[in-house]
């Protein structure tokens, strides 16, 4: 019982911490290099690459914040459930 309490503590702890927020979304913007957004979010859960247009997202399917590059340079932003 003890045990199950510890684990549960640690996962609120862990979702309290998540940088995919309305406030971090705010700090974006375009024209920022993965690299700035990445030091504000993290590194993305993925990115795919189609010609010259680079999709990374961060966090996952009901939260997070999706970011189109071009030539390293954000050119669009959305976000979901922030």
């Amino acid at each position: 019982m003890n045990r199950t309490l510890c684990l549960l503590g640690a996962i609120l702890l862990l979702a309290a911490c998540s940088k995919i927020t309305a406030d971090n979304y705010a700090k974006l913007h375009a024209g920022m290099s993965l690299a700035e957004i990445s030091a504000i979010l993290g590194q993305p859960g993925q990115c795919s690459e189609v010609l010259l247009l680079k999709q990374c997202r961060w966090g996952d399917d009901k939260h997070y914040i999706a970011v189109s590059f071009a030539a390293d340079a954000a050119v669009s932003l959305s976000g979901q459930g922030l």
